[in-house]
């Protein structure tokens, strides 16, 4: 076997790697070592072929370029990632500083609110970030909290206006008893009105328990099939004598059979309140009509519709919270409770009751029941 090479004093201190012929030997092909030569930066390649069984050549070529090649990559890699570090820093505090900004004008807000500023609310920028959302979020819960505190006052003003009358009374008629000498007979009568006057807030207290417990789901219902066409029936029984002796007419317009899941006791005490506001404001020569029917959505819709002295437009959107009465110059008497009962027990039942009306021109209140809760 020969041995050929060019000269190699260029390439002083390479050698011959006697692993890679014997390979050669063995296989043929080509092998290369890369090694460092001394005295030179750049490693060097060293290619070893077979030419012909008695030939192998050895080629040797520097790395330099490839070297040069890695230290403009590294040159242009690490420029590179230090501009992209230092542009996603800025990027970074400046979206960061937006979003605390954000951040800190509704602590700011809510820390006026809490110190009594209800009316204030957080600015909306209306850019669509997330900020923005939870700044319309926020305001919508302040707007709701600032509707319910004002409906507790007004119910604590009314409760306190309701309260007072009957308690006064009671005083009223104790001091006259005790102040007059009054009889045996009129101890009693004093007594008896208390007791009436008692009954009268108790009932209104329990009623307002119930709309709470109610409105809150808290109230246990006691479901059973109910014949709601058969309870629409024998309500208008009920209150056909009180209707002819003022003389107004009460027809009742149901199928023979409505059976959904309901509890019978809350649903007599939401008909009656319907009937009952009927009557009151329904003049003489008016009528009354009750109906019960099936809606397409296969729920069953009670109605009461009058002709009776109707309710202002301004008015409607109001007339079930509790304790509120309408132009007190056309308001009877009356704890101002039952249509938000009656809205309460539909509610509880899974539908809702709606009313339309035009003053002196009647109002059709509508109480919608689906057959299952």
């Amino acid at each position: 076997m020969a041995f050929s090479s060019t000269n190699v004093l260029h390439w002083r201190g390479i050698g011959i790697n006697k692993t890679a012929i014997s390979q050669l030997q063995k296989s043929g092909g080509l092998a290369f070592e890369t090694i460092l030569l001394p005295g030179r930066k750049d490693k060097v390649r060293v290619l070893y072929a077979t030419l012909s069984p008695d030939i192998i050549v050895q080629i040797v070529y520097t790395m330099e370029g490839y070297s040069l090649f890695l230290d403009a990559f590294k040159d242009i890699f690490f420029t590179t990632m230090a501009v992209l570090i230092l542009v996603a820093t800025g990027m970074g505090w400046f979206m960061a500083k937006r979003a605390v900004s954000g951040i800190g004008e509704v602590t700011r807000t809510a820390m006026k609110i809490a110190g009594g500023a209800l009316g204030e609310r957080v600015a909306v920028k209306s850019t669509g970030i997330e900020i923005d959302q939870l700044a319309a979020t926020f305001n919508q819960m302040l707007d709701r909290i600032e509707v319910l505190l004002t409906e507790i006052k007004e119910m604590s003003d009314n409760i306190a206006h309701d309260l007072k009358s009957p308690i006064t009374r009671i005083r009223g008629a104790a001091e006259v008893a005790l102040s007059t000498g009054a009889s045996a007979t009129e101890y009693e009568s004093m007594a008896a009105g208390a007791i009436e006057e008692c009954d009268r807030l108790l009932g209104m207290i329990n009623t307002m328990l119930l709309i709470s417990m109610a409105e809150a789901g808290v109230y246990k219902l006691s479901i059973e099939q109910v014949d709601i066409a058969g309870l629409a029936a024998r309500g208008c029984e009920m209150f056909e004598p009180v209707a002819h002796d003022k003389g107004v007419i009460l027809s009742c317009h149901a199928p023979q059979s409505c059976l959904i899941q309901a509890d019978r006791q809350m649903l007599q005490r939401m008909l009656a309140n319907l009937l009952d506001n009927a009557v009151k404001f329904t003049h003489s020569g008016g009528t009354i009509e009750v109906a019960v029917l099936e809606n397409e959505r296969q729920e069953f819709v009670v109605t009461v519709k009058d002709t009776g002295t109707g309710i202002a437009e301004a008015d409607l959107p109001r007339i079930f919270e509790r304790f509120y009465h309408c132009d007190q110059s056309r308001s009877q008497s009356g704890t101002g409770l039952g249509l938000s009962l009656a809205r309460a027990v539909a509610r509880a039942h899974g539908g809702d009751i709606f009313v339309s009306s035009t003053l002196n021109g009647g109002s059709t209140f509508s109480a919608i029941f689906p057959k299952n809760i």
